[in-house]
């Protein structure tokens, strides 16, 4: 339709939503040093204020007893576990095994009980075993927050939804490098695969779960 917008285009297609289990965790997608740094190919000015998103979320998901899982992406030095995505994205070098800035940043590390899962693909789940591993622990929904809103954080929030979580991606957490495909993500994503929440409702989520009876909250 000529002048329409997005949700005009939308309306009455994908109107479904979803509804959070009763036993999350919070996945955070490649919050590392390369997005962070002014002199890294990957820096991107908005990362620092969702690193800030991600760590408020990740002290209330500890305090409340919730699984915290961090990703990060790691290449030997040929880049032969990167197959056709590093071959298409070069920019990729950057994660050669020991740079620093695959390293996590210090206002945003994992803890001692805390699951880092190193990939070589956009999505967390991609070879990585985390959607059986999740499984087994009984998880059946995911806070989602990270880096970029566009690559991997749909990826893997894609793959959540096609593993059986309840994909929950949070706004302020996730940045990209424009504000047009991180905005045109988060509507597609909200339209089809997942619920796109604010940090507030993600907090109180997590309140929830630490409450006397625990158990699923509705958004």
């Amino acid at each position: 339709m000529v002048g329409a917008t997005p949700a005009d285009s939308y309306a009455g297609v994908f109107e479904g939503r979803l509804q959070p289990g009763s036993r999350p965790a919070l996945l955070i997608v490649d919050v590392v040093a390369a997005y962070l740094g002014a002199g890294s190919p990957l820096f991107m000015d908005t990362a620092a204020a969702a690193r800030d998103s991600n760590a408020r979320l990740a002290e209330a998901a500890r305090g409340a007893g919730m699984p915290v899982i961090f990703t990060n992406v790691s290449y030997r030095p040929d880049g032969s576990d990167g197959g056709v995505f590093y071959r298409k994205a070069p920019v990729l070098q950057a994660f050669t095994e020991g740079s620093p800035l695959g390293a996590f940043p210090p206002e945003l590390s994992p803890q001692p009980a805390d699951r880092v899962v190193t990939k070589q693909y956009p999505s967390a789940f991609f070879a990585t075993g985390l959607a059986e591993a999740l499984h087994v622990e009984g998880v059946d929904t995911l806070l989602i927050g990270g880096y970029s809103t566009s690559g991997c954080v749909r990826a893997s929030a894609l793959d959540a939804m096609q593993h059986g979580f309840v994909p929950l991606v949070v706004r302020e957490a996730c940045a990209d490098r424009h504000p047009g495909p991180h905005e045109a993500n988060l509507f597609d994503l909200q339209a089809k695969y997942a619920e796109v929440i604010s940090e507030a409702e993600a907090l109180a989520y997590i309140a929830a779960q630490s409450g006397p009876e625990g158990g699923s909250a509705r958004l």
